[in-house]
This record gives C-alpha cells, sequence and structure tokens, in this order.
C-alpha cells in the first residue's frame, strides 16, 4: 500500500455481516508462492455465476450482474464499506492482499476478526478503519468519500456527512508508513 494519511475515492458498499476469508478469496487461489495475482479472484463465489479455478481468464467467465464489484456505478471504487466481523474464518494473509490488488486502499467496517485486521497493517495492503455505526446505508451510488486517517474521520463529499472512526491506537503509524516494515526501515529499527 501507498502509505497515506488522507484518501479521496469512490465508495463500494457490502451489505454483508460475517465476511469470511474464504470467501474473500477462495482456497484453490491460494496454491500461488507468487505476492500477487489474487485480485482478479476477490470474491470470485460472488462475483462470477461459475466455478473458478486458477489459470482461468476470468474475462471469459460469466459475471453475476447482482454483486456490487460488478457493477458500473462502483468501477474504480477504492474504499470497501462493510459490516461487523469482516474477515473472520482462517488467518490467510492473501485476504487483504486481493482486495488492496483489486484496487482498495482501505476497508471500513463494523468490526473486524483480529488476525485479518494485523494481516492488513502489518503487510501494509490497505488500512482498515473500525466505525461504531452501520454506514452501509449513508452511501450511495458513486458518493466521493474522503478518509482522513489523523482526525479518525470519514466525510461524505458528494452528500455531506462526517463520521467519526474507531482511533487506530498503536497500528496508526504503521498504516500511515504502509506496512511494518516500512515503519521499521523509516523509525531505524530495520537498516
Amino acid at each position: 500500500m501507498q502509505p497515506f494519511r488522507v484518501h479521496t475515492g469512490v465508495v463500494v458498499p457490502l451489505d454483508r455481516a460475517n465476511v469470511d476469508t474464504d470467501a474473500i478469496i477462495p482456497k484453490q487461489f491460494l496454491k500461488s508462492i507468487r505476492r500477487s495475482g489474487f485480485g482478479p479472484n476477490l470474491f470470485d463465489a460472488w462475483r462470477y455465476l461459475d466455478h473458478g479455478e486458477p489459470g482461468m481468464d476470468n474475462a471469459k467467465r460469466p459475471l453475476n450482474p447482482d454483486f456490487v464489484l460488478n457493477q458500473e456505478r462502483y468501477r474504480g471504487a477504492t474504499i470497501l464499506l462493510a459490516r461487523r466481523n469482516f474477515g473472520c474464518g482462517s488467518s490467510r494473509e492473501h485476504a487483504p492482499l486481493a482486495i488492496a490488488e483489486a484496487g482498495c486502499r482501505a476497508v471500513v467496517a463494523e468490526s473486524y476478526a483480529r488476525i485479518f485486521y494485523r494481516n492488513s497493517v502489518n503487510g501494509g495492503y490497505l488500512a482498515p478503519l473500525e466505525t461504531a455505526r452501520r454506514l452501509v446505508d449513508r452511501f450511495h451510488t458513486g458518493d466521493e468519500i474522503e478518509l482522513d486517517l489523523s482526525a479518525g474521520t470519514l466525510t461524505n463529499r458528494t452528500r455531506g456527512g462526517t463520521y467519526d472512526l474507531q482511533p487506530l491506537g498503536d497500528v496508526a503509524e504503521i498504516v500511515a508508513a504502509g506496512g511494518i516494515f516500512n515503519y521499521a526501515r523509516e523509525s531505524g529499527m530495520l537498516k
């Protein structure tokens, strides 16, 4: 992830609770030893109408028109807005990596599975931000929002309204640096 303190982008609402890492990136795509190429299979079982396997040409696969990431109005979205317990399930590091490779810089959810949260932070894949309110219903098609990590706010620049986010606490500087290794280099812990 490119480090940021303020990010402006289009939000895509994923109105589902308990989204597990198996749904985020299914097991059959984890055979690669590379740390890239997972984005096209993000939410594979929800995104496509057929069963996906490694090596398939996703451009030829039938898309599920009802899935939000397939809708034209959300193309280019960089902020995923989710509900509670996002990233539950197995501890696969590929889940936040797949979200980042699909173009998202941040996920805003009511709560996270802790290992998904730490994988996101430490790997520098994306900023996992928490809100005490259900915000999925407060954003609409193509809304542009601004995330301000320092202020801890999410602002709807299209319709107005600013919402508080939970403070990042001890991981704020790691997120701002773009991951644990960047943070360690910047702080002089790594040479």
